[in-house]
């Protein structure tokens, strides 16, 4: 039997919205609410369609089902942004286990970066919201790739930008399309979903499945690493 190298996590990446933020159901109330604008009635499990994708991404997803003329689809993804900056700042919360998992990471001396499908906008509005801005070495978009999530490229240019192999990365995700990039960048993956798709058949693409952050502890890792 050929020999097989054991390969071992240098490099942390965090998703954002979902997985250090509570934004989802902010995202859900900034669509709905703007969506509403050019006649289109969203409720919640509609936006989950869409969930992971990048705003304009979301934004041409409905237009093509329910093409509108009030507004363009930029100034619509301009509304939406605007207003989740808004309820960040105003509602934004982070999910349990946050600080802990990125002191987890900084213990071990790994690299740690964040990878996002939101814009440098939202991404800043989000890290000022919960003070950890400093944590990440690396703060990258997708909205600097031709194609968001679920393509791996933003993953793939992430560790190009950390320096480390994407074999060598961990991503932490909380979204299917978010899992589908990270797998398709050869990256190891534990997914952390929201509730209601923890049991969703779907994730078992990832690699490990936590209820949350909270959960990442010496078994995990040893697990992922072995």
């Amino acid at each position: 039997m050929p020999y097989s190298p054991l390969i071992m996590i240098e490099a942390v990446i965090f998703d954002m919205d979902g997985l250090l933020i509570d934004s989802e159901p902010l995202w859900q109330q900034a669509e709905i609410t703007i969506f509403k604008q050019v006649d289109i009635i969203l409720i919640p499990s509609m936006c989950m369609q869409t969930k992971g994708l990048r705003i304009d991404e979301v934004v041409d997803y409905w237009y093509k089902k329910y093409p509108w003329d009030k507004l363009s689809k930029l100034q619509v993804e301009e509304a939406i942004v605007d207003k989740l900056i808004e309820l960040i700042h105003t509602e934004g919360k982070a999910l349990p286990g946050v600080n802990e998992a990125i002191d987890f990471v900084k213990a071990k001396n790994l690299r740690i970066a964040l990878a996002s499908s939101s814009s440098y906008k939202i991404i800043n509005a989000a890290l000022q919201k919960l003070d950890i801005a400093d944590d990440f070495e690396i703060i990258y978009s997708a909205e600097s790739e031709p194609l968001g999530k679920p393509h791996p490229g933003v993953y793939l240019t992430t560790s190009q930008k950390l320096g480390v192999s994407p074999q060598n990365c961990l991503a932490l995700e909380d979204s299917l399309n978010g899992v589908l990039a990270a797998k398709s960048a050869q990256m190891k993956c534990i997914a952390i979903p929201e509730t209601s798709e923890l049991h969703n058949p779907k994730f078992a693409i990832a690699d490990m499945v936590l209820e949350s952050l909270e959960q990442l502890d010496d078994n995990i890792w040893n697990f992922i690493n072995s």
